[in-house]
């Protein structure tokens, strides 16, 4: 077991201000010979799943968390410059049920608590706080904002109030991070750690691997400010030492409270959620009473949508496609799907939402087509039902469903009321850096003319996955320009050190996720 353990880290998923790669982390602390190590995103958990492999890849233990942001008043509370000033709290799942709860946490947080950031507040911590440990976070925490603005009866009443929830999971946090008013706040918060008897950790709240990646993530912080590196008033940090750092500089810097750093190793320890692939949920689907069992009801709807779609008598050939499409889908567990698909499908097409013919390998079931989900005849236009289902790949079927713009929320509606609200999501889609965009981007930050981004961007082929590595490699004019302009060549350096990072997430437009 490794000597340390970072606590407080921020991926590429604390958009536009976190510049660590997801799968770097766990290479990275792998080299310098950590065992564990924490994801810490702000105020969301996009990033989790995608850690917990790549930190198994890596035989890594993975640590998930979430610094929230915490309404000062209640979470409903959205008054202008009262409830825009949130504060931050480290939370971390000690297990499963720790998982599930802070996935509910950071969930109310947008349904409930959105106000420019989503938020929580202390009503939803009490009620959802179990297996989760919880750190008082950075000097965005309530705690050190009290202590440096000299409030600390506030401050104590503030750890207390934590204290009386988590126990002794219940941590006050200190950082080694080069900010001035770091130094202050770690004397007052250990002051006050030993007062009121509550454990010490140490954390680094690292934005980005390696300290020649600061100047790196000062641009990005000006993309997600509008910013310029030239403003004056730009947001920054003002330091080069949010990296991941090595247990032994850690050790270092925090060698008169060891017990701080010993605490990681202890939190680490103690954090041990484990995830299930594989396994797909479904919601029940409430069939007739006069049929036995799922699959008689969906044979019932198939056979007649075979009829009704090829005539009384079909050709032995649709018979014996459908009859092996059925065995397929029964064989894999997918009738249910089938049948809630079908069933929002067709409360569309009765209630006058306009729906698309289907797309993509969906296609190719003359099930789907038979009970209407797809109206593409996969006979007559020679559509392969493998590319949909195949039971040597076993995946999750995929249905791309087109539905009116104005009328798809009736549909989204529908299938909330019938299977609950907490059982339905749209599905969310990331915005990341391409080439031509970072490169635009980077430049602007840069104070680069306008015309001379827009020429460099235009030298990226207009081709699928381009990267700017590869462009250099394609494009023989901007090759030369790398190798002969300090200016083009440090915008593009950057660029590719940004590429491909998610910029901003969103609803996608089409699908949406039943379970």
């Amino acid at each position: 077991m490794s000597n340390f353990v970072h606590l407080h880290i921020h991926s590429e998923f604390s958009l536009l201000d976190g510049a660590n790669r997801i799968k770097d982390l766990p290479k990275r602390a792998k080299e310098l010979g950590m065992d564990s190590i924490a994801i810490t995103d702000h105020g969301v958990m996009y990033g989790a799943i995608d850690f917990y492999k790549a930190c198994k890849a890596e035989g890594v233990k993975p640590i998930i968390g979430c610094e929230v942001y915490v309404a000062p008043r209640s979470r409903f509370d959205k008054e202008p410059n009262i409830d825009n000033k949130y504060n931050h709290l480290i939370l971390l799942a000690k297990n499963n049920e720790g998982y599930k709860n802070l996935s509910k946490l950071v969930s109310i947080g947008f349904t409930e608590g959105y106000y420019y950031k989503p938020r929580i507040d202390l009503e939803v911590l009490e009620k959802y706080h179990e297996g989760l440990i919880c750190l008082s976070a950075c000097l965005a925490g309530s705690v050190n904002q009290a202590l440096l603005n000299g409030q600390n009866e506030k401050a104590e009443e503030i750890a207390l109030w934590h204290k009386k929830v988590f126990g002794k999971d219940y941590y006050i946090e200190i950082q080694n991070n080069g900010i001035k008013e770091q130094v202050l706040a770690n004397q007052r918060l250990v002051a006050l750690a030993r007062k009121l008897d509550i454990p010490l950790v140490a954390t680094n709240d690292a934005h980005y691997l390696k300290r020649e990646d600061a100047y790196n993530h000062e641009v990005l912080l000006c993309i997600q400010t509008g910013k310029r590196m030239s403003d004056m008033d730009r947001m920054r940090f003002d330091t080069d030492e949010l990296y991941v750092k090595s247990p032994e500089e850690m050790s270092e810097y925090f060698k008169a409270f060891p017990d701080a750093i010993e605490n990681t190793v202890k939190i680490a320890k103690e954090c041990n959620v484990e995830f299930e692939f594989g396994h797909t949920i479904l919601p029940n689907y409430d069939v007739p009473e006069e049929f036995p069992t799922h699959y008689d009801y969906f044979k019932k709807l198939c056979d007649d949508g075979i009829k009704k779609r090829y005539g009384e008598n079909p050709s032995k050939e649709i018979l014996d496609r459908a009859e092996y499409e059925l065995g397929v889908i029964q064989k894999m567990g997918y009738v249910d799907y089938f049948l809630i698909v079908w069933d929002f499908i067709h409360y569309a097409k009765t209630n006058g939402i306009p729906v698309g013919p289907g797309r993509g390998s969906g296609a190719g079931s003359i099930i789907a087509y038979a009970i209407e989900i797809t109206d593409i005849d996969p006979i007559k236009y020679g559509l392969l039902f493998e590319r949909f289902l195949n039971p040597e790949r076993i995946s999750m079927p995929d249905f791309d469903v087109d539905f009116c713009y104005e009328r798809r929320q009736d549909v989204i509606d529908y299938v909330s009321e019938k299977y609950g609200h907490d059982h339905v999501s749209q599905i969310i889609t990331f915005g990341t850096m391409a080439a031509k965009m970072v490169i635009r981007d980077v430049a602007r930050v840069l104070d680069m003319p306008y015309s001379e981004a827009d020429s460099l961007a235009r030298m990226i082929p207009n081709e699928l996955h381009i990267t700017i590595k590869k462009a250099i490699e394609q494009n023989k004019e901007l090759s030369n320009l790398y190798e002969t302009d300090e200016t083009v060549k440090k915008v593009l350096d950057i660029a590719m050190g940004l590429e491909g990072m998610p910029r901003q997430a969103s609803t996608h437009a089409c699908r949406d996720c039943y379970n």
